[in-house]
């Protein structure tokens, strides 16, 4: 057992002598049905089913929203989205003209789960996609408690896999003087995957660079977040991946007329990228087994939202990417929302188990506190789920899960005991109405059962009163249960 290291002078807060490192792995578009253990039937997934055969697989999981920005926002905040800062995915020189990339930023004193781990004296990384704010904004994530990050800042930039830069803290860090743009069209000619192929691969540096982190904080507890960009498109595996899938699977390449750039095997680059997640995952596995500490590691991997659209080369049908569920990315149907989810520490979380408790991202701040031993802040919006992950208990939700998200017309959920209550087009001039879908008979929300619950949506319009406060910069009409 490595031993964990004191230093009374620099620690906010004395650590128990059995402090956890937490590794918090996040997926980008990634659909619940994606992954070998969750019932995917072509993709290779290996190490990442290794997890689930070693630890607990969540299989009523949700993201805290439906798209990237607001996503990690709940996740990084613990307050879903009646309150979250940020509740969609708005370009921060929309307000802010003097950043060039970056999305809008949370303020500068909102509390944050890597800023609880740094205060205890938690050596912290965020490593891929941050999303938050701009470097030199208040949402800068070296400004709200890690002490490294590298990646990508700006969402629209993580579209692709070459780019000119990457960030390590405040500086930009130059990787391919010939960068390879995300969006692009090729009406006509042979497509030709070498074509959208860079010097040098964003992925294959965050990953060195975690397994790097690792060594260098393998004598005192760590918080590692790894929000890895696989599979968001633009589809751009590196050319020695793609022949792990048959070439019969592509007849026709995808000249990149629905966004995002060309490929001429669509279907296997796309697979390529995900068993290239895999990869990482496995990497990281190893890093933590080298450094001696892989079982003192909670490990949580996830995804920030359901499957993508049918955009940039995806075929979610025919990978069936979300199940069987309804909806994908940008929905708060289950497709959009409901992820994969696996936790793995040895001796608390119990292997090869399913646990159906349900949960969200606003969840994993006050969880994770409870897992190393933190004092979690007051006024959070998630439960602890903690006793659920470690033994039989059953956890009571004082409040229920919910979403408010302005984009893709405007939409509500809310999920009460084995129900969820829904209404979309909230911000269009006819508004859709209240559905009401038992999601433990009916997962696949085929049957609407409003008619037979009218005291749901009631109960339902009343929560989003009381739990939804105005936000100017992300607004949606919250409707009441008659209108």
């Amino acid at each position: 057992m490595r031993p964990v290291l004191f230093f009374a002078a620099t620690l906010a807060c004395a650590l128990p002598a059995s402090a956890l490192n937490v590794v918090f792995i996040l997926a980008d578009d990634l659909g619940y049905g994606e992954l070998g253990c969750f019932g995917q039937e072509k993709i290779h997934t290996p190490n990442i089913d290794r997890l689930a055969k070693e630890g607990t697989k969540l299989t009523h999981h949700y993201s805290g929203a439906p798209v990237c920005a607001p996503a990690r926002c709940t996740l990084m905040t613990g307050k879903h989205l009646g309150h979250a800062e940020i509740r969609g995915n708005r370009q921060a020189k929309v307000s802010f003209p003097q950043f060039k990339e970056g999305q809008h930023p949370i303020s500068a004193d909102i509390a944050t789960l890597p800023a609880a781990f740094q205060k205890a004296g938690y050596a912290t990384a965020a490593i891929g996609k941050w999303g938050l704010g701009p470097a030199g904004s208040t949402g800068d994530p070296n400004k709200h408690g890690f002490d490294l990050f590298f990646g990508y800042n700006c969402q629209a930039v993580a579209h692709s896999y070459y780019p000119r830069f990457l960030w390590r803290n405040g500086e930009q860090v130059e990787i391919n003087p010939t960068p390879i743009p995300g969006n692009a069209k090729q009406p006509e000619g042979d497509v030709k995957a070498e074509t959208w192929i860079g010097k040098t691969y964003a992925p294959d540096l965050m990953v060195k660079e975690a397994r790097e982190f690792i060594s260098s904080n393998k004598a005192k507890p760590f918080f590692l977040y790894l929000a890895f960009i696989e599979p968001h498109v633009a589809i751009h595996p590196p050319l020695d991946r793609l022949d792990e899938y048959p070439k019969e699977w592509d007849t026709t390449p995808y000249r990149g007329e629905k966004g995002y750039v060309p490929h001429p095997r669509p279907h296997a680059a796309y697979a390529a990228m995900i068993s290239d997640l895999d990869r990482h995952v496995g990497a990281v596995r190893e890093a933590l087994e080298k450094a001696g500490v892989l079982d003192e590691t909670l490990i949580v991997f996830t995804s920030d939202n359901g499957a993508t659209h049918d955009v940039g080369g995806a075929d979610t049908k025919f990978f069936n990417s979300v199940g069987e569920l309804n909806g994908r990315k940008g929905s708060v149907y289950e497709g959009g929302l409901r992820v994969p989810t696996l936790v793995r520490l040895p001796g608390k979380v119990r292997a090869g188990a399913e646990n159906a408790t349900p949960g969200f991202f606003p969840d994993w701040f006050p969880t994770l506190c409870a897992a190393t031993g933190l004092k979690a802040p007051d006024g959070l919006d998630g439960l602890n789920l903690w006793p659920a992950l470690t033994s039989d208990a059953k956890v009571e939700r004082a409040k229920p899960m919910l979403w408010v998200f302005p984009e893709y017309g405007g939409q509500v959920a809310v999920r009460l005991g084995d129900f969820k209550v829904i209404r979309t087009n909230l911000n269009r001039k006819k508004p859709g109405p209240w559905q009401v879908f038992d999601i433990a008979k009916d997962p696949n929300e085929t049957t609407d059962v409003s008619a037979a619950h009218p005291e749901l949506i009631e109960q339902a319009a009343e929560i989003l009163k009381r739990e939804a406060t105005p936000n100017e910069i992300f607004p949606v009409k919250i409707p009441g249960a008659g209108a």
